[in-house]
């Protein structure tokens, strides 16, 4: 039986991107892989009655993505958010699910096979201690660990009203990329994506149109570019202003860093990633920084 970690927001292991946002959660209870948790993410949510088409629109969006080392973040709802987990276990990769309750509190409970499953390939995570039950009004506030452990969000049906829609308002205020798969016009069942659309959320047809919202050492990771283009990558960071606004051997908050550099602090999550992907920087206690420079 896989253990429940408690890890708090001074924990090295605590999400960078999750604790940048302006009211992070100050505990995270994770059961399963915490490493997961640390990876390029992308969220997929949506209607709970999804129609046929969306359900394999999420799902094949989610194995694509898993088989792109990208880790697919949902919330265990009915619908959608199941469809794309199940993509993600299909596609070989890993999954993340974000609950509204306790973490051994199966909600829905029909999904219990599907949330062991997750546990063997990613993790359950919640804010919410152990035994706490499912509630109305935790769901929004799960909504905003779903866009924050996340790079992207990707809307596939959301009708008008939809809590697909607030995980999107949360991401355009933690500075994520929000994207939306169109669907039929006829009946208001994808109304709220479109909206989106009109707004300016990029539209989604296959993953690739994600992998293009992602900073580009990300992107090159999930399009499975080698070492070589990598190593290219990290030789040119040299030059990066994030780079220059470390000193070698000190380490530094997300706080310090965008002061230093200039950088937007929600641009800099990406940035930070990018350059840890590169073996550029390396995250240390406290959810700070520091300059790797790598053997002479």
């Amino acid at each position: 039986m896989s253990t429940v970690s408690a890890i708090s927001t001074g924990d090295i292991r605590f999400p960078a991107a999750l604790a940048a946002i302006h009211d992070p959660p100050h505990t995270l209870w994770v059961k399963g892989e915490i490493d997961a948790l640390l990876a390029p993410s992308v969220a997929i949510v949506g209607s709970r009655a999804a129609s046929p088409y969306a359900l394999e629109v999420a799902r094949q969006l989610g194995a694509d993505l898993a088989r792109r080392s990208i880790t697919v973040i949902s919330g265990l709802a009915r619908g959608v958010d199941s469809a794309a987990h199940r993509g993600a276990l299909e596609g070989g990769g890993r999954t993340v699910a974000v609950f509204g309750c306790g973490v051994d509190v199966i909600y829905p409970h029909e999904h219990r096979a599907l949330a062991g499953r997750i546990v063997e390939r990613g993790a359950l995570v919640s804010e919410f201690p152990l035994g706490t039950p499912p509630r109305r009004e935790h769901f929004p506030q799960r909504n905003r660990i779903i866009s924050g452990l996340s790079l992207a969000v990707v809307i596939v049906e959301a009708a008008e009203g939809s809590g697909s829609l607030i995980t999107a308002d949360f991401a355009l205020e933690q500075g994520r990329a929000v994207l939306a798969v169109p669907g039929n016009v006829l009946g208001g069942r994808n109304y709220g994506a479109h909206a989106l659309l009109r707004d300016g959320a990029k539209l989604v047809e296959c993953a690739d149109d994600i992998l293009e919202e992602l900073p580009l050492g990300i992107r090159d990771l999930g399009l499975g570019i080698g070492s070589a283009k990598e190593s290219k990558n990290a030789n040119s960071a040299s030059q990066d202003p994030v780079l220059q606004s470390m000193d070698d051997g000190d380490a530094y908050d997300l706080d310090e860093i965008a002061e230093r550099s200039g950088v937007d602090r929600m641009k800099l999550l990406p940035r930070l990633l990018e350059l840890e992907l590169a073996g550029a920087v390396r995250r240390v206690d406290g959810g700070r920084f520091v300059r790797f420079r790598g053997p002479c």
